[in-house]
């Protein structure tokens, strides 16, 4: 059987965010002769500029096939789609009869405008996660995933996500052997381990002259890391440190480290079965409160939820989507 993919576009859309699993398709439909056809499609057809200035060339909404996956693209260029009602009513049709259909990074924008996402678990990009609960308070966002399937919907953090996500489909379709094979012909993980946080603070803070310091402590958690410390680590005096590491990072050391420590704790909590106290001990938080404390204020939750909501995730039956 022959499945139809679509991949939405439109102008200013992110390159990586279409052509990370259009490539993912391509390659398995050659392990797997006649598995996919894919479809580029756009309200307007012709060639769509991505933010990069290359473009794709794409069909028109009325010249697409009866699709088996839609996939809604990102990027800056999102705004205006999500606000476009050709775009949405296209996306709402298509819904209605496609098997799966799915975003990447933040062309969840776009189908939390259509209102695919109300009552529905889903992620995006983790740099867009508070603007994005603030906009759509209906969707139950899962902000550390990499992807994310509710019944017929899918989604996926940022850019590169969105080649995890067509691996999981297409290991869903034909086997996680030819998902295995796919993803080593695109040398990337066939199961990418952890969630985005391995890649917000860290990698936001990072860029400059504090990146060695900052692994340091990432590696040295359970040591105290006070500002004395990392100054001696960095070897400058305290109050210099303080100055510079604030100036380059945007974060002060304190700050910095308890970001490193609550994404820390929280990956353990998500992927070991340790009591909430030994994860306290081993990210250097020292005792549950402070650690409640610091998980409130970057996630709005106590750890306990959390880890509540991840076994609960794990744990839930999938919604039948549409028939196809």
């Amino acid at each position: 059987m022959t499945r139809d993919i679509g991949f939405l576009i439109f102008p200013a859309f992110q390159l990586l965010d279409a052509a990370g699993p259009i490539a993912a398709f391509e390659i398995a439909g050659r392990l797997v002769p006649g598995a996919y056809r894919l479809h580029l499609l756009a309200r307007d057809p012709g060639a769509v500029p991505s933010s990069s200035g290359v473009a794709m060339t794409a069909l028109a909404f009325a010249a697409a096939p009866r699709l088996d996956t839609l996939i809604v693209s990102g990027g800056e260029g999102t705004r205006t789609p999500a606000i476009c009602e050709a775009t949405l009513d296209f996306v709402r049709e298509t819904f209605r009869t496609a098997r799966r259909t799915a975003s990447v990074c933040s062309g969840a924008y776009i189908l939390a405008a259509a209102g695919l996402l109300d009552g529905r678990r889903a992620t995006t990009h983790w740099q867009r996660s508070h603007d994005f609960q603030r906009r759509y308070p209906a969707v139950r966002l899962e902000p550390d995933k990499i992807f994310v399937q509710d019944g017929s919907l899918w989604s996926s953090a940022g850019i590169t996500a969105g080649i995890d996500m067509a691996l999981a489909m297409i290991g869903a379709d034909l086997g996680e052997a030819v998902a295995r094979r796919t993803a080593q012909q695109l040398v990337v993980y066939h199961r990418r381990p952890g969630g985005q946080s391995q890649f917000s603070a860290l990698l936001e803070m990072q860029g400059g002259r504090f990146d060695a310091l900052l692994a340091w402590a990432r590696e040295n958690l359970a040591q105290p890391l006070t500002v004395e410390q990392l100054a001696q680590q960095a070897a400058m005096s305290p109050r210099n440190f303080a100055r510079q590491f604030a100036a380059e990072t945007g974060a002060t050391p304190a700050k910095a480290v308890e970001r490193l420590r609550v994404e820390a704790a929280r990956a353990l909590l998500d992927s070991q079965p340790l009591q909430v106290e030994d994860v306290a001990l081993e990210t250097g938080f020292g005792d549950q409160e402070r650690m409640r404390r610091a998980f409130l204020r970057a996630f709005g939750q106590p750890p306990q939820a959390l880890r509540r909501n991840a076994k609960l995730t794990l744990s839930q039956p999938e919604r039948e989507g549409p028939a196809a």
